[in-house]
């Protein structure tokens, strides 16, 4: 199937999903995670009605956005970033979506207010406690937001989360849950320079059940480009 032809699958999936759930799929974001996809593929992705890009490295989104690849949709960064690349991200994204530690929000904060602006971000939950994942642990939430206030140039737009791997349809339904009832408690809470309009969860093998359980935007790569070249990249490389 064509690039075109997965997104059509995808937006029927996340309609009927969406219905079924008593929600308005209009208010659910599909977010093409474009990682290892060429300028080409993702202006063909664009072309066929993706709403926003995800890009996963600093060097891909540096050279996609040389060979205006993003023409036509916002374009997000959804990787793990490290702190001395920051000034090649911050005003150049409309949305950070991996902000998963201190040093980073501090880095961020640094970097827009050299620049004059006050970049949108999420802060991403490790909800499965997970070792090898980035994240803000669920309990470190409270302290997090109670000092957003200090980040004048940031804006906590809402949640991003990663679960862990399912083996099953249905199994991550929990920490979706979960996710969605942190953004109820923070919204209830009112913190200052803090919404909760984005909650950004569920990816090709969850995302119906992520939409059931209320995300507002999912991050998808597989369905739409089909399976990255792993291997094939890591034989070019020498890895």
């Amino acid at each position: 199937m064509s690039i075109a032809e997965n997104i059509a699958a995808i937006r029927a999936k996340m309609r009927q999903a969406a219905i079924a759930a008593g929600r308005n799929p209009d208010e659910i974001v599909l977010c093409a995670a474009t990682k290892m996809n060429d300028a080409d593929a993702v202006r063909e992705a664009i072309a066929a009605g993706i709403d926003c890009c995800g890009e996963n490295r600093v060097q891909e989104l540096t050279e996609k956005m040389a060979q205006d690849a993003y023409h036509g949709a916002p374009v997000h960064f959804i990787g793990h970033l490290q702190t001395n690349k920051v000034k090649q991200v911050v005003g150049k994204v409309d949305l950070i979506q991996s902000v998963d530690r201190m040093n980073l929000l501090e880095a961020l904060e640094k970097e827009a207010a050299r620049q004059g602006i006050v970049q949108n971000i999420l802060l991403e939950i490790n909800v499965g406690r997970e070792e090898s994942k980035s994240g803000f642990l669920p309990e470190q939430l409270d302290q997090v937001l109670e000092n957003i206030e200090q980040f004048s140039h940031l804006r906590v737009k809402g949640l991003m989360a990663i679960p862990p791997i399912s083996h099953f349809e249905g199994e991550n339904r929990r920490y979706f849950k979960e996710i969605y009832q942190f953004c109820v408690d923070i919204s209830r809470k009112k913190y200052d320079n803090v919404d909760m309009d984005c909650l950004s969860m569920g990816m090709s093998g969850d995302y119906a059940d992520a939409i059931a359980c209320g995300s507002t935007m999912i991050r998808i790569g597989t369905a739409i480009f089909g399976a990255r070249p792993y291997a094939q990249t890591h034989q070019t490389s020498g890895q």
